[in-house]
């Protein structure tokens, strides 16, 4: 027989923590790691390694878009709020590096890639469909400055373009769901129902336990009733048959 509780065991009290994708998923992450990763190498080729803050500019702003991406994302289990935040600064540190590709191209005179270039539809194929850092790496050795330096503004705007839709849908899901302050809220609610719900259905239950308890004592006394009459009738039988024998006995001792 089923336990009426066991649906109500089955009920799940709402999580205080936001499901989130997981960050290696995200292809704005994906190419964060590529944009990292070549803009380190690019640096290393053709910036000075000594004297020149743009090399740890450069750098340090391309791992400060790939790791606020990661810490956001962490962050957003408990706080959407928290993710928002960490996600615009890693938007910002992106639209720094990609200030930083623009001034080299300027800077050096070289050709920043437009769409009436032969170049550009190539590179934005390439990049649109390719977001892990396998597909990049053996052209890192490969390009030009200028190519390099292309690919890297190109990768910049797609992911900041990326971060901007997947903002906008955080930010639909906070004012629906709110924060870490609502949810908890929703599952104390969720919790308080359904010890209600429960509550409830016990004493619902109770009166026909009652009931059937009433039965079961009123039957057990029947029985233990049956019980010693049958058990007085047996004795009384034993016993007169035990009489029997002696008196039996007795006469077959006077006859001998």
């Amino acid at each position: 027989m089923a336990n009426p509780g066991d649906d109500n065991e089955k009920k799940q009290t709402p999580s205080i923590f936001r499901s989130v994708p997981k960050w290696q998923d995200l292809r704005f992450y994906q190419k964060s790691v590529v944009l990292y990763q070549l803009t380190y190498t690019f640096c290393d080729r053709f910036l000075a390694k000594h004297g020149d803050r743009t090399v740890d500019q450069m750098v340090q702003a391309a791992r400060s878009g790939k790791q606020n991406i990661v810490e956001g994302s962490e962050d957003g289990k408990t706080s959407t709020a928290m993710e928002l935040n960490l996600l615009n600064v890693a938007r910002s540190s992106i639209g720094e590096l990609r200030q930083d590709y623009e001034d080299f191209l300027k800077s050096r005179r070289l050709t920043r890639w437009t769409p009436t270039d032969h170049r550009f539809q190539p590179m934005q194929d390439f990049t649109k469909s390719h977001n892990l850092l396998a597909d990049y790496e053996p052209y890192f050795l490969q390009w030009t400055a200028e190519e390099m330096a292309n690919v890297g503004l190109t990768l910049c705007f797609q992911v900041d373009t990326m971060m901007n839709k997947y903002l906008k849908v955080l930010e639909e899901i906070f004012i629906k769901e709110g924060g870490v302050k609502e949810r908890m809220h929703k599952a104390r609610t969720e919790y308080r129902k359904q010890q209600d719900e429960r509550l409830a259905e016990l004493e619902r239950a109770l009166p026909q336990l009652q009931q059937q308890l009433s039965v079961a004592q009123t039957e057990a006394a029947q029985w233990k009733t049956a019980y010693e009459d049958l058990k007085q009738r047996a004795l009384k039988a034993y016993y007169q048959q035990q009489e029997e024998i002696r008196a039996l006995k007795r006469q077959l001792g006077q006859q001998a």
